[in-house]
């Protein structure tokens, strides 16, 4: 295929981000996998972990743990103040208003199924709707079923179009009086379109609408400010953003958070506790029953910091010129379908090669050293969407060079000489 963009590797090698400087932040990077280099493009998946998150966990685990805010001695004093600085931390990370209205959870899944629980349980009724579109993680389809099957409302779906883009003709007809809750992605996870939710958003508020936003892949990538967004709830993942595994943040404004039954009942979320009833604590606490996850709420807080130090728009420069490059490679070749096709996209590059399974080119791959994601994503209606089981994805870090992305195309390379001669 002739190709319609001249790569320039010299303006991608002196982007402001130098890959190899970060990459030493990175020890994973210096793994030899089957006797090469480890190329890391997984990242959609989860990313890795740079010293400052790890070494910030072991600093917490060597010389501050202890349990939080009830304790009256100084290393509980010590852990309190580590783990609400983080807090205030995560706040800055999305632009909240007020720290009150950011809530620990341990990732995205948690925030979605806590809002679906707690707010939309309580305030949805038959005959409501809730909207979300064909391009969502399952984490943010599940849990608006189940919540739909008990209150007598339903899920309805937002179309796309083969590029990867929500119909937004489609999605002002499907919104009317009825509609309760959009649920929508800030950036695919399996095809990388970045959606325009504060169009979205306002929209959704016209008809009285609560909005939900899956940030989950935006975190790593995009600048996120929830006041400019205007949403009412955003949730993300500390994994996806160079953070510890099993912590995330929701956010919520604070007077739909204040009005919200607990989520979980236990320790710490309660003012008093009698066996005629209980008082439960002000928000945030008020959701955040028993011990929390204060080690990696603090590693949360380092992955931020490392966020900031390289700054957003660098990142998103940089991952820019990647996904230009990696596509301007692939249209070198007649074989190749590329998956997701939105004029704003982020950080994915998703595709199939003629004659071979994506579960074939991700093990050929593998064997050069070369990590990627294989399979629907959890996303099946989007893999229906284009009639396919399963889709190949690289997907792309602060750390990823071109070299990483002539090293795949090596790989697939590989592959077609073992399937296609």
């Amino acid at each position: 295929m002739q190709s319609a963009l001249t790569i320039d590797r010299e303006r991608i090698a002196t982007a402001a981000i130098d890959p190899t400087a970060i990459r030493e932040q990175f020890p994973i990077l210096s793994e030899i996998v089957y006797g090469k280099n480890l190329v890391y493009l997984d990242n959609a998946a989860s990313s890795q972990k740079p010293l400052a998150v790890t070494q910030a966990l072991d600093k917490y685990y060597a010389s501050q743990h202890a349990n939080v805010h009830r304790g009256v001695h100084a290393l509980s004093d010590r852990a309190t103040e580590a783990y609400e600085n983080a807090r205030k931390l995560a706040c800055q990370f999305v632009n909240a208003e007020h720290v009150r209205e950011i809530i620990f959870v341990r990732g995205t899944t948690e925030g979605l199924n806590l809002v679906a629980s707690s707010y939309g349980r309580h305030r949805l009724k038959p005959g409501d709707e809730i909207l979300v579109s064909e391009m969502e993680h399952h984490s943010n389809i599940v849990p608006w079923q189940i919540i739909a099957e008990q209150t007598g409302s339903r899920v309805r779906m937002i179309p796309m179009d083969d590029s990867g883009q929500i119909i937004q003709e489609e999605y002002l007809e499907l919104l009317h009086e009825k509609t309760a809750i959009v649920a929508i992605t800030y950036v695919a996870n399996s095809l990388g379109t970045v959606n325009p939710i504060k169009q979205m958003t306002q929209r959704a508020h016209d008809v009285g609408a609560v909005v939900v936003v899956d940030a989950a892949q935006a975190a790593p990538h995009l600048e996120i400010d929830v006041r400019e967004l205007e949403c009412d709830f955003l949730t993300l993942s500390g994994h996806k953003m160079y953070g510890p595994t099993g912590i995330g943040i929701l956010y919520g404004r604070e007077e739909l958070l204040d009005a919200m039954p607990p989520y979980q009942g236990g320790g710490e979320m309660i003012k008093r506790v009698t066996f005629s009833g209980s008082e439960y604590a002000e928000i945030p606490h008020k959701f955040e029953a028993g011990t929390p996850n204060i080690a990696d709420s603090v590693g949360f807080g380092e992955a931020a910091k490392f966020m900031w130090n390289i700054g957003f728009d660098a990142i998103a420069s940089h991952e820019h010129q990647l996904l230009e490059y990696c596509h301007e490679r692939a249209e070198e070749f007649s074989d190749i379908r590329i998956f997701g096709m939105a004029p704003q996209k982020s950080g994915v590059f998703a595709f199939e090669i003629d004659g071979i399974h994506a579960h074939d080119i991700g093990t050929i791959v593998d064997r050069e050293g070369v990590a990627i994601r294989v399979g629907h994503h959890c996303a099946m209606p989007v893999m229906r969407h284009f009639n396919v089981a399963a889709t190949a994805r690289a997907s792309f870090a602060v750390y990823n060079s071109i070299e990483d992305i002539d090293r795949l195309f090596d790989a697939l390379d590989n592959a077609r000489e073992l399937f296609n001669g």
